[in-house]
């Protein structure tokens, strides 16, 4: 699923939720669904560059780790080569959403 995807059918959700004297009434609109996605995501952007985890109970935790320095080899010459250390996302799988991709 992508970012436009996720965005479609949040709209989709919100689209027509009620009647009121048989007009049809949007709570939230296709721009409105992308302000809140991309509002979403750049506050985890942002979280997560600052060192700081996100924990989404039911679905899973984000975490930022660092991988220290090391001295790799190139596997087409065999020659070492250092790798700089670099920091990582991690996720780890909720309860309830692995109990779901497991059924």
């Amino acid at each position: 699923m992508t970012k436009s995807d996720l965005i479609t059918r949040l709209a989709k959700k919100f689209e027509n939720i009620g009647t009121n004297n048989s007009a049809d009434i949007s709570i939230l609109g296709h721009k409105d669904c992308e302000l809140c996605v991309r509002t979403i995501l750049n506050s985890m952007i942002s979280a997560l560059s600052n060192g700081k985890r996100i924990e989404v109970r039911g679905f899973g935790t984000f975490a930022v780790s660092s991988r220290p320095e090391r001295v790799g080899r190139n596997p087409k010459t065999g020659e070492s080569v250092f790798v700089p250390e670099k920091k990582v996302l991690h996720f780890k799988c909720g309860k309830d959403l692995r109990k779901k991709l497991n059924l």
